[in-house]
């Protein structure tokens, strides 16, 4: 990275890629993208206030105006990136897993927030734009930044690694997502794995649950490790309580039991992300008593295992994202829930490829087996009869407009489903 286009990155407001939302004084980076070109808003970006702009198409630099041509605007930006947080020794944390991690980003931001000033990806921009984004934003104020990194594809985890250099991370669970851009599970396992290559490449440290034997499989035998899970070995163990729907459970580590905590979040997978989260604080040194209320304080948003009141219901909105794994740990939890009327309201899972009739399958035989009632919605769902299912609807629409001429009343209701599906639109019909 050239010292000038460093410098024009700290003398500017901060990064800028939309003319939508263009700060005064930021530097603009013109990003292509499937149906744009951001080169063509080059002009328009200096003439709205930014300071610089950086353009990877010839076509439109203009030499004799505020520009940089580079090769690749997406390049620039990740080595800009990685340039910027070289200027920082502080702990970075890198958040990777098919399932949970945004959660669970949030959950250690919590925690770690009672003590530190920490950066943290902003929703789930985890993606090879996004992480470049989140570390730009880091200034000398903050002590510890938490970076969430998704992937798709193979190698997605090792670029990301290579942009964060994350010198601290955690794999929340290795399952069956996006095995399209994988091909098989075998594909997933390998592209988590970059997180804790990376890691022992940094000389850094691991937080692993021990109660999961593909993450234990795969640990460097060489890395340092802080372990988090059931068992009285790890050095954060808990006991998850109650399901009421809302976790209740206990922690502990050296010289510290926690009371029975009432959490804000369903779902037994959402417990060991609280344990994980108790594993940063005890590592980082927050205080026990400060770790537990993090904990109980948390409150999820944007349908990540909400649990919503409605004058008929109550919701378990978990219709952000769906899975195999997830979809089995939500229906598992689900079914241990002792209330009298529940249903599932389940939608597809997609980007499963060849993989994807077998999964839906296995979740129908999972519904099933646990004697849950409920509907499906979608496709793939369509191909099944089973006495489990009360109705299958081709899409979000149809089942809401049944809803509406047969609405459900006094029970507990599980929205999960791909983001695609939209179940949320059904919050105000139950």
């Amino acid at each position: 990275m050239e010292k000038k286009l460093y410098d024009l990155f700290l003398n500017s407001t901060g990064i800028c890629t939309d003319t939508r939302s263009i700060e005064q004084n930021s530097l603009f980076v013109c990003i292509k993208g499937e149906n744009f070109d951001g080169n063509t808003f080059s002009e328009k970006a200096l003439n709205e206030g930014a300071t610089h702009v950086i353009v990877d198409n010839p076509e439109f630099f203009n030499p004799n105006k505020a520009m940089t041509l580079v090769q690749d605007s997406v390049q620039f930006l990740q080595d800009l990136a990685n340039y910027h947080r070289r200027q920082f020794s502080i702990p970075v944390i890198g958040i990777t897993g098919s399932n949970g991690k945004t959660t669970s980003k949030e959950l250690i931001n919590s925690v770690l927030s009672k003590k530190y000033n920490v950066l943290a990806t902003q929703g789930n921009l985890n993606n090879h734009l996004g992480v470049p984004f989140t570390l730009l934003r880091l200034t000398k104020e903050h002590e510890i930044a938490i970076i969430e990194m998704g992937a798709n594809k193979f190698k997605d985890i090792e670029e990301l690694c290579a942009i964060a250099e994350p010198n601290f991370g955690i794999i929340t669970n290795i399952g069956k997502a996006h095995l399209e851009g994988f091909i098989n599970f075998e594909g997933v396992i390998r592209t988590k794995r970059e997180m804790y290559e990376s890691v022992e490449k940094n000389k850094g440290k691991i937080i692993v649950n021990t109660d999961d034997e593909i993450l234990l499989a795969n640990l460097p035998k060489s890395i340092s490790t802080v372990s988090y899970g059931t068992s009285g070995d790890a050095k954060v163990s808990g006991e998850l309580t109650n399901l009421s729907p809302f976790v209740e459970m206990t922690w502990q580590t050296e010289n510290y039991s926690s009371p029975i905590l009432h959490t804000q979040m369903v779902g037994k997978y959402n417990f060991y992300n609280y344990l994980a989260a108790a594993a940063f604080g005890v590592e980082f040194g927050v205080e026990p008593e400060k770790i537990s209320e993090a904990i109980q304080e948390y409150t999820p948003t944007n349908n990540r295992s909400q649990v919503k009141k409605t004058n008929s219901n109550t919701l378990i909105l978990d219709c952000y994202n769906a899975n195999p794994t997830s979809m089995k740990s939500a229906l598992d939890s689900f079914a241990i829930i002792d209330t009298k009327n529940k249903y599932f309201i389940i939608g597809d899972m997609k980007e499963l490829g060849s993989d994807s009739k077998v999964e839906h399958a296995k979740i129908i035989e999972l519904v099933e087996s646990l004697n849950l009632q409920g509907f499906t919605v979608g496709s793939e769902f369509a191909q099944f009869n089973s006495q489990s299912v009360i109705l299958n609807f081709p899409n979000n629409k149809a089942i809401k407009n049944h809803l509406l001429e047969s609405p459900i009343k006094d029970s507990l209701i599980l929205l999960k489903g791909s983001r695609s599906i939209g179940l949320e639109i059904l919050e105000d019909v139950l």
